[in-house]
């Protein structure tokens, strides 16, 4: 039997899924991600901050941008960006309207809170005017600054502070010195508290200076005062402290009282960081 007899051109009537049409590690990039009454694709990745839109249809052709999952290469394409999961190089892209994010470095004697019955400053006092509810990601103690994420990405707040996502925060303390030779072995270890065991990812001295050193802490759990707990039952009980980086986002050059709103590119390691 000829080749024209048993198919015609070879493979013409194969079905799509015919294993042994399509090689091994076959992708199917069919769209089936098209809205028709939706945005251009491009014009999302450009309204998000991605880049212009002559670079979304770059990176569109580069085969580089996600819709649910499946590559989209069609300049046209249409998405619902409330609606759909967008990734740009493996990390998601926010589209939805209306979510916000910001970094606040709050100053000492600042509540964590939205709102004070007590009427102490709190978190609103530093936030530009926004009609959506927002979420303070984590706290800090009164006494304690640094860097504060906040939005009205309900999902997002609730991966970042529950401990199964396991997301690290970075610390800094002024602490007595001098620092022992064995202190970082002894928290990665753990060291007990009144609520258990509490362990540090780790440990770093960063400068001592006479009789006060400057030390780096970093860890995943989120137990109240547990930075401040677990050096003062090591014999370094905190004078200063400052949270410097949460997850992927730092604080940088942040001042005290001010905040920013945080870069697509950080939003989008948010959500790598979280599984999103």
């Amino acid at each position: 039997m000829n080749d024209r007899r048993r198919g015609g051109r070879a493979g013409a009537r194969q079905p799509r899924r015919d294993p042994d049409f399509y090689p091994e590690g076959y992708e199917d990039e069919r769209d089936t991600t098209e809205v028709p009454d939706g945005v251009r694709l491009q014009k999302v990745l450009a309204q998000a901050g991605i880049s212009s839109r002559r670079g979304a249809e770059d990176l569109i052709g580069q085969g580089r941008v996600k819709v649910d999952g499946q590559v989209v290469r069609r300049f046209g394409a249409k998405v619902d960006p409330e609606r759909q999961v967008i990734h740009v190089d493996g990390k998601r892209v926010p589209t939805a309207p209306g979510l916000v994010y910001y970094a606040l470095n709050k100053p000492i004697g600042v509540v964590s809170t939205m709102s004070d019955p007590e009427g102490r400053r709190s978190l609103t006092d530093f936030l530009p005017e926004v009609k959506e509810r927002l979420f303070h990601v984590g706290r800090l103690d009164t006494e304690t600054e640094g860097l504060l994420l906040l939005t009205n990405d309900g999902e997002l707040a609730h991966r970042l502070t529950h401990p199964r996502y396991g997301v690290l925060k970075t610390y800094w303390a002024k602490v007595p010195g001098p620092i022992p030779r064995n202190l970082a072995r002894r928290l990665k270890q753990g060291v007990e508290l009144e609520d258990g065991l509490a362990k540090a990812d780790d440990f770093t001295v960063v400068q001592e200076h006479g009789q006060q050193a400057l030390v780096e802490v970093v860890l995943h759990e989120g137990r109240k005062h547990i930075v401040r707990r677990m050096l003062a039952e090591v014999g370094h009980p905190v004078i200063d402290l400052a949270r410097i980086q949460f997850g992927p986002v730092k604080l940088g050059r942040l001042k005290p009282g001010t905040v920013r709103a945080l870069t697509p590119v950080e939003v989008g390691e948010l959500y790598a960081s979280v599984g999103m």
